[in-house]
C-alpha cells in the first residue's frame, strides 16, 4: 500500500500561540529588539519608526513576531540570553522584572512627577501630545532604569537629579533628540538610559538644576545592611 506523503513541516518561525492577545511585556520585548537593531545600524530611523508604530498597533503575538523576523535575537532565531545575576538596588526592594510603566499622550498631556517608585522600564509614546517625566523626587528601585521615548509631532521631557548618571541613544528626524550625558560621582548612583527617536517632534533629557538624591551613601549602606 503506498504511503501518503508527510505533510510539509511548519516554518521555523510559526507560532502556535500566535492568536494570543499581546501583553505589554510582549510589546516591550519586540521594542527592545528594534532599539538594538537601530543602535547597530541594521535599521535606519525611518524603518525603526515604522516598525515601532506597528508594535503599538499589534493586538496579538502573531502580529508582533513578523516585525522582527529578519533581525538577530528575533523569536525562533536565537536562544534568549542567560538571565544576569541580580544586582543590589540602591533603594529598597527591587522592581519586578518585566514590569513597565506605559505613558501615552495622543493630542493630550501626561505628567509623571513627585514621590513615586520608578519601574525598571518606562515606555513613553507621544503623538501630537506632551509627556513630562520628572525623576527628581522619585524612588529608584533598581540600579538601571530605561526610558523608551517615541515622539511623533509631540514632545517628551525627562528631568533627573544632578547626582545620578544619565545616558541615551536616539535619532531626530525633522525633530530633536537630545540627552545631556551625566556621570554620577558615586559609582552606586542609579543610571537612567533614554532611548528612542523624535519624528517632527522633540525628546529631551537633562538634569534639573538644584535637585539631588538626598543622602545617597546612607541609603545604599542601609540597603546593603552595613
Amino acid at each position: 500500500m503506498p504511503v501518503a506523503p508527510a505533510p510539509p513541516a511548519a516554518p521555523a518561525y510559526a507560532d502556535p500561540q500566535g492568536s494570543l492577545r499581546a501583553s505589554d511585556a510582549d510589546r516591550d520585548r519586540i521594542a527592545d529588539i528594534l532599539a538594538e537593531a537601530l543602535a547597530e545600524g541594521r535599521l535606519d530611523a525611518e524603518e525603526h519608526a515604522e516598525r515601532v508604530e506597528a508594535v503599538y498597533r499589534a493586538k496579538t503575538v502573531g502580529e508582533l513576531e513578523p516585525i522582527v523576523r529578519d533581525l538577530p535575537a528575533a523569536p525562533g532565531r536565537t536562544e534568549a540570553a542567560p538571565r544576569p545575576e541580580p544586582v543590589p538596588a540602591a533603594y529598597g526592594p527591587e522592581d519586578v522584572e518585566g514590569n513597565a510603566d506605559q505613558l501615552l499622550a495622543v493630542f493630550s498631556s501626561t505628567t509623571r512627577k513627585g514621590r513615586w517608585r520608578v519601574a525598571r522600564r518606562t515606555n513613553a509614546f507621544a503623538v501630537f501630545g506632551n509627556i513630562e517625566i520628572d525623576l527628581t523626587e522619585a524612588i529608584f528601585a533598581q540600579p538601571l532604569t530605561t526610558i523608551n521615548a517615541t515622539s511623533i509631532f509631540g514632545n517628551i521631557e525627562v528631568r533627573v537629579p544632578e547626582n545620578i548618571s544619565l545616558r541615551g541613544t536616539g535619532t531626530g528626524i525633522l525633530g530633536n533628540f537630545e540627552v545631556t550625558s551625566l556621570e554620577g560621582v558615586d559609582p552606586q548612583a542609579p543610571l537612567v538610559v533614554v532611548n528612542g527617536y523624535a519624528l517632527c517632534g522633540n525628546v529631551e533629557a537633562r538634569p534639573k538644576r538644584g535637585k539631588w538624591v538626598v543622602d545617597l551613601q546612607s541609603k545604599i549602606r542601609k540597603h546593603l545592611g552595613h
